[in-house]
């Protein structure tokens, strides 16, 4: 039986969870629940929130994160999304900077997830979605003065 992929885009929001201490910027991620691959916090975009508000609902539930989320996007990405039925589905991820207030000890899918703290480089080393990885890059690189 062959894998079918569908041709429609579908939305999705995502929160890059950060904390800075001193100079330097950390990024939170969690693992999936399935494949237990490093990811940011995402869901599909719904019509009662707004995509900011939406990223920061999935950090909480995924990753027990409260914090400030920002109005807009700090960029996108693609990706192949596998789907139960082994289909495959290209997910347009808008991601939007969560600045991390604070980290609670019991959360929605704790038993589900792991959480850990990265330096952006190792976090764009840790994940596996390459949009994701250099988004990442583009916000660990000094900027010119």
């Amino acid at each position: 039986m062959s894998r079918r992929t569908s041709t429609a885009r579908r939305r999705q929001c995502a929160a890059l969870p950060l904390s800075r201490r001193g100079d330097d910027l950390f990024v939170l991620l969690v693992t999936s629940r399935e494949t237990r691959r490093w990811v940011v916090p995402k869901g599909w975009v719904e019509k009662r929130h707004s995509p900011a508000d939406q990223a920061a609902q999935e950090a909480y539930e995924e990753a027990g994160i409260r914090g400030r989320v920002a109005s807009a996007p700090i960029g996108r990405y693609a990706y192949a999304k596998r789907l139960r039925d082994g289909a495959s589905v290209t997910c347009e991820v808008e991601v939007f900077a969560l600045e991390v207030e604070q980290l609670l000890e019991d959360w929605p899918e704790k038993g589900q997830r792991e959480r850990r703290w990265f330096s952006l480089p190792d976090a764009a080393a840790a994940v596996q979605e390459g949009g994701l990885g250099s988004l990442m890059l583009s916000l660990a690189a000094p900027t010119a003065a």
